[in-house]
Formats: C-alpha cells, sequence, structure tokens
C-alpha cells in the first residue's frame, strides 16, 4: 500500500518584498513511499527538503501538484502524520510523561488514556524512570528519546522526520539511530528523513532520494540492498556501505559542480 505520494508537486514562494518574482523551492516532485518503508531524502541546503516535508505534513499547501497520505489528499494537518525535527521542542512546563501525552489530549482522549499510553512508550525507551521530571533535567539525547516517544504516541501512518539527531553528538546519534530503526521496523511505520549525513541515509533506509540543487528536484533513486534495517550497528559494518556513501557523494556532485536538475523520477 502506498501511504505517502508526491505527484507533480511545485512550490513556489511569493516575493519578500513584492518586486522580485519569488523563490521556487521545488518543482514538479514525483515519488512515493510504501506500507512499511523507510526512505531518505539528501540534497544540497536549500534545495527543498523541509518544503515538502511540511507539503506532507499538511502545514503547507503546493503551488500546484498535490500530496497524498494513505491515498487521501493532504489539504491540511490531519492524524495520519507525525513530525519530528532536529530540535525537540518539549514543552518545558510539562514533565516528561506530559510531554508524550500532549498530542493525544489534544485529540480528547481521556487522562487515564492518555498516561497509559504515555508510561508504556517511556518504558520502551527506558525512560520509565523519568516519567515526573521536566525536560531541563534530562540530556539533550535523552530529550530527542522523548521527542521520538511523543511522535508514535498518536500512532501516525507516516512519520516525517527532518534531521531528528543532527542536535546530539556523535556517540549520542549513534544509539538514537539504532533505537529509531528498531522502533520503525517493530511497529512497521512508514517514515521519510531528511539528513546531510551520507553514512545515516544508508544504514536507516530503504531508498535514498537525491535532490538537485533549488529548484529541488528528485534526480537520482538508489536502492539500499542490504539486510538489517533494523539495526544499524550491524549494518555499519556492512562491506556494501562504503560503495552506496561513495555513490551519493557522485550524485552530489560534492566537491563539484552542482546537480544540474533531471527529469523526475516516478517511483514503481
Amino acid at each position: 500500500m502506498i501511504r505517502l505520494e508526491y505527484r507533480g508537486v511545485t512550490m513556489r514562494f511569493p516575493p519578500a518584498n513584492g518586486r522580485d518574482g519569488g523563490v521556487s523551492a521545488v518543482e514538479d516532485v514525483n515519488f512515493r513511499v510504501t506500507d512499511g518503508e523507510v526512505v531518505a531524502l539528501i540534497g544540497p541546503s536549500g534545495c527543498g527538503k523541509s518544503t515538502l516535508l511540511n507539503i506532507g505534513s499538511g502545514l503547507y499547501a503546493p503551488t500546484s501538484g498535490q500530496a497524498f497520505v494513505d491515498q487521501d489528499p493532504v489539504v491540511g494537518p490531519n492524524s495520519h502524520v507525525a513530525f519530528m525535527l532536529q530540535k525537540d521542542l518539549l514543552l518545558p512546563w510539562r514533565t516528561i510523561a506530559e510531554n508524550v501525552m500532549f498530542g493525544l489530549q489534544i485529540r480528547g482522549q481521556s487522562r487515564r488514556e492518555c498516561l497509559q499510553r504515555a508510561h508504556e512508550l517511556l518504558h520502551g525507551f527506558n525512560l520509565a524512570d523519568f516519567a515526573g521530571h521536566y525536560p531541563h533535567q534530562l540530556s539533550g539525547g535523552m530529550r530527542q528519546r522523548v521527542a521520538l516517544a511523543r511522535t508514535l504516541a498518536v500512532d501516525p501512518t507516516v512519520l516525517l522526520l527532518d534531521e531528528p539527531f543532527s542536535a546530539v553528538d556523535a556517540q549520542t546519534r549513534i544509539v538514537l539511530q539504532r533505537e529509531l530503526a528498531q522502533t520503525l521496523k517493530r511497529a512497521r511505520k512508514t517514515a521519510l528523513l531528511i539528513t546531510h549525513d551520507l553514512l545515516e541515509a544508508v544504514i536507516l533506509s530503504d531508498r535514498v532520494l537525491v535532490m538537485s540543487h533549488r529548484p529541488g528536484r528528485i534526480v537520482d533513486e538508489i536502492t539500499i540492498d542490504m539486510d538489517h534495517r533494523d539495526d544499524p550497528f550491524l549494518r555499519r559494518n556492512d562491506a556494501k556501505v562504503a560503495g552506496y556513501v561513495s555513490t551519493l557523494m557522485e550524485r552530489l556532485d560534492i566537491g563539484h559542480a552542482a546537480i544540474t536538475p533531471q527529469p523526475s523520477v516516478q517511483t514503481p
């Protein structure tokens, strides 16, 4: 089943000063993400990656084209999609458990149901002992685990992940990558992941989509043919990893001329 789809999506932002012609962020983007699949999206800074996530979440309406979640057109924020950013955005006046249950409360579930769900998730992330703590009492890595638990609490169909681990140190990042991979596999969640880390893209995903410079288009698609998507520790040791990273560097033309936009790739 197709969980997330972009059909001919173009996004142009109006001019800021009323004099220039505005900015085209993405142009004619087409791709699909199927049930349980994790797809990484990479490309130069400013190529429109975050714009695509905002469109998929319903925060932006595209200038033309359409995004779909569970084959329904995205016309605004909906309960099928959850967003996780590089900043945890935890509410400082709420306890850790109260932060996790926040989305459920907005949806009108009882406090008892919300607390039960929050404690189940915190237990799964080894954070049960910190349920009554406040965000400032936790490390950056622990806060990101809370943010992931909050994202999963509403049981979304699709997770949109915008560089979720870029703000933590390298050692913590490795641990969080594994927790994310195992969680996505166990819960059979579908995810679209933005990252600037090519190794992260390879070890966490089933496919990697490469975008051009602005206006961003999908210029290539790399299928990651490796086992253990649920364990990036094991994937790091796979002999194929270096080849995939090298290929992605070539596709991005790192250190050379900018990518020349090509017709969008329509995935099967």
